[in-house]
């Protein structure tokens, strides 16, 4: 049961899965040491440097982690490593002894780090296409209804629904490549000792024999090694890690702001899941705050600003190491895919329920549709032969008193002011010009766009996103 009298951080317990959770939890962590322990002494055994029987004695008791015990001994010994290979020592009689031969603490840290980020990026990119594979299929089906399109948050012409999830389905598709690439090249620090010499273990092995010793390790444990390191692998990896989880924080923090946007009352044409009994509000009952939405940018935001903790870790790896990093490490690699967790599963939950108000979207046509169509019109009367500066003129008349008559809340008059100028009915027919007036139309090829777009999802990720 979690004691809620001292203070708990909300990634323990509000945010983020428990798969996540588990990933960088103590235990798990203490684990993979354990684990890294054990695969070294058995390679070691392999050069005559253990006996079998020890390194089994290790992996016969690698998980049976006791934290408890082990900051017993951290709080008399300062050192957390230490304090785990005493502990672990404790519980393996023969081979105990054997225990870090060779090794320095963050030849254990640094992979068993790899390890984790690499579990951890597996279950983002898990998460990341599972959301593709959700709006794939919402943007084929979307793909022909037509909404206002915005810039500079003010009524410009018509897209397609489908076209406007095409554009954050095509930032996330460059996310989920990016994690790709970053899983794919990720790397552990190896066995090279405390400076990244590999002295110790030349001393150990003889120098003729490294080689071979890291490529059994990197074998056993499957995880490719950094050719090259000081005591520490590059921390610049992490730095392009979280670069990368910023990149797609990025991309739902905008899905999110623009749903905020687009289901205020004054447009209401979208939004998120609000269930019977949810409250809105302790004051007013009548609010559907976006709070899904909100919390998507609350946590994107701060997920942004880890990147520039890592470059000073990394721009301050002085030397051959320094360690005033490892504090915040402790907290800024958990939290940045704590983060990037929350983020997908809650975008994930809002997609899946998302509400979309067809009538919102038929009313804002009706009242901005029409001034969109005007530039429709425009070239529709200069191929007829007429002067287009000319019609420009006549046609921002016309605008303007439309537009009075809209922010008087009234019906936009506009096709039928166009309908009725006899400078338009010397090119254009009546029905040709109430044709053109009809915005809905005006959206070009955005449905084809978007439903190939949709389809270049589904080859890259594959169907089996699509499974719930």
């Amino acid at each position: 049961m979690t004691d809620f009298e001292i203070y708990r951080s909300p990634y323990s317990w509000r945010y983020a899965s428990s798969e996540m959770r588990k990933i960088w939890s103590e235990a798990h962590k203490r684990r993979l040491w354990r684990n890294i322990w054990v695969t070294l002494a058995e390679v070691q055994s392999e050069f005559g440097l253990a006996q079998p029987d020890q390194a089994a004695d290790l992996r016969a008791h690698m998980d049976d982690i006791d934290v408890r015990r082990s900051l017993e001994i951290e709080a008399q010994i300062h050192h957390d490593l230490m304090a785990e290979v005493k502990t672990f020592a404790e519980q393996c009689p023969r081979g105990g002894g054997i225990i870090h031969l060779g090794a320095t603490s963050v030849d254990v840290k640094d992979n068993a780090t790899a390890l984790q980020l690499r579990e951890a990026l597996d279950l983002i990119l898990g998460e990341c296409r599972h959301l593709l594979g959700i709006l794939s299929p919402m943007m084929r089906d979307l793909a022909e209804i037509p909404v206002m399109a915005y810039t500079h948050l003010q009524p410009a012409e018509p897209t397609t629904l489908g076209y406007r999830l095409a554009q954050y389905a095509q930032d996330l598709l460059a996310d989920w490549e990016n994690l790709r690439r970053v899983r794919r090249e990720l790397r552990g620090k190896g066995f090279k000792g405390a400076v990244g010499t590999s002295a110790s273990y030349g001393e150990l092995l003889g120098l003729e024999n490294l080689t071979k010793f890291e490529a059994l390790l990197s074998e056993k444990l499957d995880l490719l090694f950094y050719p090259v390191t000081t005591q520490t692998y590059p921390r610049k990896q992490e730095y392009e890690i979280l670069s990368v989880l910023a990149g797609l924080g990025a991309s739902l923090y905008k899905f999110a702001f623009d749903l905020r946007i687009l289901q205020s009352p004054p447009i209401g044409e979208l939004a998120e899941p609000f269930s019977r009994v949810q409250v809105g509000s302790s004051a007013m009952p009548f609010k559907r705050n976006p709070i899904r939405s909100e919390k998507i940018d609350s946590l994107a935001r701060m997920l942004a600003q880890f990147p520039r903790l890592a470059w000073d870790n990394a721009a301050h790896s002085l030397l051959e190491r320094t360690l005033d990093d490892s504090a915040n490490r402790r907290t800024m690699l958990p939290e940045a895919f704590l983060i990037a967790d929350e983020l997908l599963r809650v975008a994930t939950a809002t997609l899946k329920g998302l509400q979309m108000n067809e009538k919102a979207m038929a009313h804002n046509m009706s009242v901005y549709g029409p001034f969109a169509a005007t530039e429709r019109l425009l070239n529709a009367l200069g191929k007829a032969g007429a002067d287009r500066q000319q019609m420009h003129e006549r046609l921002r008349e016309h605008t303007l008193q439309a537009w009075e008559a809209t922010r008087a809340e009234q019906p936009n008059p506009l096709a039928e002011l166009i309908a009725a100028d006899p400078k338009f009915l010397e090119y254009l027919t009546v029905d040709e010009l109430d044709s053109l007036m009809d915005a809905s139309a005006y959206v070009g090829d955005a449905p084809r766009r978007a439903q190939d777009f949709a389809q270049v999802i589904l080859d890259k990720i594959g169907d089996g996103a699509l499974v719930p």
